[in-house]
């Protein structure tokens, strides 16, 4: 039986294949894109723990999440709120997202934004970059060691900053491979898209000092948060209990108080 990655990685990988754009077309719209806002420096300058709250509308696995979400109103709401980044889910089959969700939230916040993708191949890099964004995800479990040196060489020379997500310490391994200097934990399983609230505690040391680190996925509220921050890790990546809540600013601003160990060599 498909996984749900088994079936979104298809369906974007048949999209690339179909996608007949000229390449250095694209690339001259990239390299004539404004600066970038500085995806990994915020972070890194973060007072506390740094907070990348998410714009999502729903997910494969449960469904809706918050419907009829307004990107302007989110992305105005999480700044307020104390907000580091943002992410922006931008698959519109899966997730229900757009690029132009992700611009809308970008102007609304004046923050830094990482487009939230299945980034399968350099159209869809470079389109990151035209589309306004400052970063890109890059999933090591969708990506062979190839893809994923392509996509992040490619990433960095059009002057997005790269966030690779691993789920254990051979991913880590691999994306420590080809340079990244961003990396993520994904605490849900991209197969069963269960969550596991101890794998990023467990990975945490894989990651080395110098090594911007980012726990995503399962973070229920600030007890969650602060065991993360304790564990070593600068941000936590925040969707599903920020677009469910009652008061979107007010927990993000709860995350945000909670402060992060000793920032490391």
């Amino acid at each position: 039986m498909a996984t749900y990655l088994d079936r979104i990685l298809v369906a974007h990988r048949e999209a690339a294949a179909l996608d007949r754009r000229d390449l250095g077309s694209l690339r001259a719209e990239a390299d004539a894109a404004p600066t970038a806002r500085g995806f990994a420096t915020a972070l890194a300058r973060a007072d506390g723990l740094a907070v990348i709250a998410e714009v999502k509308r729903r997910s494969p696995s449960k469904g809706a999440l918050n419907a009829d979400l307004d990107p302007t109103v989110m992305g105005r709401t999480y700044a307020s709120g104390g907000a580091t980044c943002l992410s922006v889910l931008t698959d519109e089959e899966f997730f229900g997202g757009s690029a132009a969700d992700l611009a809308a939230a970008r102007a609304a916040s004046g923050l830094p934004v990482i487009r939230k993708d299945f980034t399968v191949g350099p159209a869809d890099v470079l389109d990151t970059r035209v589309m306004g964004a400052d970063a890109v995800l890059l999933i090591a479990a969708a990506l062979d060691d190839g893809e994923l040196a392509e996509l992040h060489a490619l990433a960095v020379e059009v002057g997005l900053d790269v966030l690779v997500e691993t789920h254990d310490e051979a991913e880590v391994e691999r994306a420590l491979a080809v340079g990244a200097t961003l990396v993520g934990v994904n605490q849900r399983d991209l197969v069963t898209f269960e969550v596991d609230t101890d794998r990023a505690v467990r990975v945490a040391p894989a990651i080395p000092a110098g090594v911007l680190r980012v726990a995503e996925s399962g973070v229920r509220g600030p007890e969650d948060a602060r065991r993360l921050a304790d564990a070593g890790y600068d941000a936590v990546l925040v969707g599903e209990s920020l677009v469910t809540a009652p008061d979107p600013a007010a927990a993000v601003a709860a995350l945000r108080a909670i402060p992060a160990r000793s920032r490391r060599a």
